[in-house]
């Protein structure tokens, strides 16, 4: 089983596309980077892989989850840490932590 597998991942804000058709897969096990200057899109590619922001297009699994329905089954599973660490609003104290 991979441990990530979306395809055409597109995310817009308002006008503005900060993910165009991404698509990737990784294997269990297998270690990935993001790299890109500020503005291209890494952290909302892993947001949408964690749960936290749902895709305007495309699909995919993250440890077997859908990523567009089964988003707090993901969250559950997964640990994300932010360079600047703040909280979000839309999760409870216990999810940000």
């Amino acid at each position: 089983m991979n441990a990530i597998d979306v395809r055409g991942l597109v995310k817009r804000f308002g006008d503005k596309t900060v993910v165009d058709h991404v698509t990737m897969t990784v294997a269990e096990g297998e270690i990935v980077g993001f790299l890109g200057p500020n503005g291209s899109g890494k952290t909302t590619t892993i947001r949408i892989m964690c749960g936290l922001l749902t895709p305007d297009e495309g699909d995919g699994t993250v440890l077997g989850f859908d990523i567009r329905t089964d988003a707090l089954k993901i969250k559950r599973e997964v640990g994300y840490m932010t360079q600047k660490f703040s909280f979000y609003e839309d999760l409870t104290i216990g999810e940000n932590l």
